[in-house]
């Protein structure tokens, strides 16, 4: 699972070869600002056309290109509320990585303690990137459509849960017997990427969501769901993520609750 490590801890090591900093916002933002050294690995080009995430061969064909490979550890960042490094950390692990650290504080934090910052783009040569697939911490549509002794946790917003509001073509509603917590309260810009623990857990409590439970979190391609994982990793829950999400499930034609 992914660590969270502070500014002071990247700071110390910011020039090692034994890391590689990685930036998966999107390019105007780096353009914009980002830690020394950083390379850009843009999130959104994670996923195709269709809005889903690339395959395990062309995920690890686009990380290897934009210069992250096997040798050195990833410390990702990102700016609120941390989708971006989120999802990166999930696909990152998802592929098998089991070294991969997240800065405890977004970048604007980074900024404003008076830290260096670079603007110049950082040209990273592309590099070999090995996946190896980790399924444990996936789901897929077929045991969410099962659902037997999971806890869906829905991650949209209350307007989406409810079927106030709809994106594309996405069904109005929620997969049935899911429970609503709203991402953006996962984090706590702009000093931590995760809320404080004792915040998520009152949250969860609130929800009916219990340690012990096997919980499943989603949204409606993957991102906002991710913050949620990380949030539950890191306060060591049983969770999984289903990058399909509500797209895949009204996709198929499955039933939706209001």
């Amino acid at each position: 699972m992914a660590k969270l490590v502070s500014a002071e801890w990247v700071a110390g090591r910011i020039e090692s070869k034994e890391i590689v900093v990685v930036d998966p916002r999107r390019p105007m933002k780096y353009l914009l600002g980002h830690l020394p050294g950083a390379i850009n690995l843009p999130m959104y080009q994670a996923f195709g056309a269709d809005g889903r995430l690339l395959a395990p061969a062309a995920l690890a064909e686009f990380i290897g290109g934009k210069g992250l490979g096997d040798a050195a550890t990833p410390v990702l960042y990102d700016s609120p509320e941390g989708q971006n490094a989120a999802m990166l950390a999930w696909t990152l692990e998802y592929l098998g990585r089991s070294d991969v650290l997240v800065l405890d504080c977004f970048y604007e934090h980074w900024k404003e303690q008076g830290r260096e910052v670079r603007y110049k783009p950082v040209t990273a040569k592309p590099v070999a990137f090995i996946a190896r697939e980790n399924p444990a911490i996936r789901a897929t549509l077929a045991e969410v459509r099962d659902g037997a002794g999971l806890k869906l946790l829905d991650l949209r917003s209350p307007e989406e849960f409810s079927g106030e509001r709809t994106m594309g073509d996405d069904a109005p509603g929620h997969i049935p017997g899911a429970v609503n917590l709203v991402w953006r309260d996962f984090a706590s810009p702009p000093e931590r990427i995760i809320a404080p623990a004792e915040k998520i857990e009152g949250m969860l409590s609130g929800a009916g969501v219990r340690r012990g439970d096997r919980i499943i979190t989603y949204c409606r391609s993957g991102p906002r769901a991710a913050v949620g994982y990380l949030a539950l990793k890191e306060l060591g829950y049983d969770v999984r993520l289903f990058d399909g999400s509500y797209a895949e499930w009204s996709r198929g034609g499955l039933p939706a609750e209001k």
